[in-house]
């Protein structure tokens, strides 16, 4: 049987990896998009002439009846999902002493109550009889949730909350549904970084070594096909993690450069 999965933001970067991994694993790949159309569809077309089965769909995940519409869309056409990756992420800097409302309403409305409310969504789309832990859901977190630094507030409390969820959703949704995170470190040049400081913060790990944000996809899809794993999160960042930093990466190596590595 052909399993379906469903990448919120997957027409770039580490989605379209996603995308491209589980479909070369034979899944139907359902490949989200909000503004890159172009992306998405070229990706999905790229994966049908390797003989895989994709689709671009659009949906605004700020928007309730959008997140409702995109999960009914996919079981109208296809059948209920067996996996659901919620990768899309709205990323803007703001601090603690000034909070931009409405923007920190954005981000915890695409980065947490879209997660949330797309899984509840597939677990009502299923089959009472639904298979037990034949269905997943994974979120994609960052490695600031176990490594936190006060820089971009909004997405880090959005990422903390969302994490958290892990857990609970893993008990609500048993026992036809596996929830798991996934925590990646430092993967792509973000916001206003130069290459030459990601090239710096990109080593600000255990390791001393760049993330692989193949691997990240590839443990995506391990959490989907492993059926004994849920309510944990994986942390995927070359043991990023555990190098305490007052400030996010980028800015702490060209404040303090001699302390970024341990």
């Amino acid at each position: 049987m052909l399993k379906r999965v469903l990448v919120t933001g997957g027409a770039h970067r580490l989605g379209a990896l996603i995308c491209t991994r589980f479909a070369a694993a034979g899944w139907e790949v359902w490949c989200h998009y909000q503004r890159s159309a172009h992306a998405a569809l070229a990706l999905c077309a790229q994966l049908r002439a390797q003989g895989h089965e994709a689709h671009a769909i659009h949906a605004n995940l700020a928007d309730e009846t959008s997140r409702r519409d995109l999960i009914a869309e996919i079981a109208v056409k296809s059948g209920p999902l067996h996996c659901l990756v919620n990768n899309a992420s709205s990323f803007e800097p703001d601090a603690g002493d000034a909070i931009d409302t409405e923007g920190a309403r954005q981000q915890l409305e695409v980065n947490l109550m879209a997660p949330l409310s797309l899984s509840r969504w597939m677990a009502n789309s299923l089959d009472p009889d639904a298979l037990a832990g034949g269905h997943s859901v994974i979120h994609v977190l960052d490695q600031k949730v176990f490594n936190l630094n006060p820089d971009y507030f909004s997405y880090t409390v959005s990422k903390l909350a969302l994490e958290r969820a892990v857990a609970l959703q893993a008990q609500a949704l048993a026992p036809a549904v596996r929830v798991c995170g996934v925590a990646p470190g430092l993967m792509f040049l973000s916001g206003p970084q130069t290459q030459e400081n990601f090239d710096k913060a990109a080593r600000v790990n255990l390791l001393r070594e760049p993330i692989d944000p193949g691997q990240v996809a590839a443990t995506c899809l391990f959490l989907a096909e492993n059926p004994c794993i849920t309510g944990t999160t994986l942390c995927v960042d070359n043991g990023q993690h555990l190098v305490p930093l007052a400030r996010d990466v980028m800015f702490a190596v060209d404040a303090q450069p001699e302390k970024t590595c341990p």
